[in-house]
């Protein structure tokens, strides 16, 4: 079928399309909102600007398809192939792409707020820039998470998206707005978080062993239990942060701002801590070994029962400090 009579036919009241092969045919433009398109052939297809939205492309081939600024609002994709394909600028709000193939797309700027996106392949896509409030990619199950392994996150808006148990390992989210973000129990070992704004996000059981979180905002995120092995949190902010049983071996912490940060039973054997602002922050039953605290700023904070006999503890400031022995530094 041609882009001509798919159009006339679509005109004259006819919207189910299931399985008819559209492949390569130029629909730069058409109007084909609230059409059936289960199970079509849509490789290579132009799309470019192309209102789709309420269109049903469920099990859809759109691997390589031109859809740069096209309207799919609401649209259903649900096991779509979209693999290569060029989304720059697509509108996707609130639409269902649970399980589709988004290896390798370009999803430069693209809306996809409120967009369902369990069990999605999101493996090396390119998202710079693109706007995912609200969107789900949350874990179901365990064999029905989204994979953003390896993908350009660069600057993305994820405020409140769920990405619980989320594969987002070695990912780019530099920059990102990750406010209040579900991250529960996802891998982000080895990510890039130089810069993000994760203010208020909700990181309990996740693995961040390895992660690069320099300069970023962790005010108020929650962090229980957390792995955060040789992370950089250089001049990180992570005022308020609420972190007892976190594994912080080896991390780099030089600078950073943990006002009235909860530390309870955390590891922070070998990490760097030099400089950094503690102020009132509880350490209590705390692990500081070899932990090098020089310059840091420990007033009114609490470290019963803290281990911190072999910490570096050149110009330290205890003042108003509840010691390990649970004395009051004067």
């Amino acid at each position: 079928m041609d882009a001509k009579e798919l159009i006339n036919r679509y005109e004259a009241g006819q919207t189910k399309f299931t399985g008819v092969n559209l492949s390569g045919i130029n629909l730069l433009g058409a109007d084909l909102i609230g059409i059936g398109l289960q199970r079509a052939d849509l490789h290579n297809t132009n799309l470019t600007l192309t209102y789709l939205s309420r269109a049903d492309l469920g099990q859809a081939n759109l691997t390589s398809c031109k859809l740069c600024g096209a309207n799919l609002n609401q649209a259903k994709l649900a096991g779509a192939k979209l693999h290569d394909a060029d989304l720059h600028g697509v509108m996707l709000q609130g639409a269902d792409l649970r399980g589709a193939d988004l290896t390798l797309a370009d999803l430069f700027d693209a809306n996809l707020i409120d967009a369902d996106l369990r069990g999605a392949d999101l493996s090396g896509a390119n998202l710079t820039g693109a706007c995912l409030r609200g969107a789900n990619l949350r874990e179901e199950k365990r064999v029905y998470c989204a994979n953003l392994r390896g993908a350009n996150l660069h600057r993305i808006d994820l405020q409140g998206a769920n990405l619980t148990g989320a594969d987002l390992s070695k990912v780019n989210l530099s920059g990102a707005n990750l406010r209040d973000v579900m991250f529960r129990e996802a891998d982000l070992s080895w990510a890039d978080l130089s810069g993000a704004d994760l203010t208020n996000a909700f990181l309990t059981d996740t693995n961040l062993n390895g992660a690069n979180l320099q300069g970023a905002k962790l005010k108020n995120v929650k962090l229980e239990r957390s792995k955060l092995v040789e992370a950089n949190l250089r001049e990180a902010n992570l005022s308020g942060a609420i972190m007892p049983d976190a594994k912080l071996n080896k991390a780099n912490l030089t600078g950073a701002v943990m006002i009235g940060a909860v530390l309870n039973r955390a590891d922070l054997s070998r990490s760097s801590l030099r400089g950094a602002n503690l102020t009132e922050a509880s350490l209590i039953d705390a692990y500081l070994a070899r932990t090098n605290l020089m310059n840091a700023n420990l007033t009114n904070a609490n470290l019963a029962r803290a281990e911190l006999s072999t910490a570096n503890l050149v110009g330290t400031i205890f003042q108003g400090a509840t010691m390990p022995d649970e004395s009051i530094y004067k």
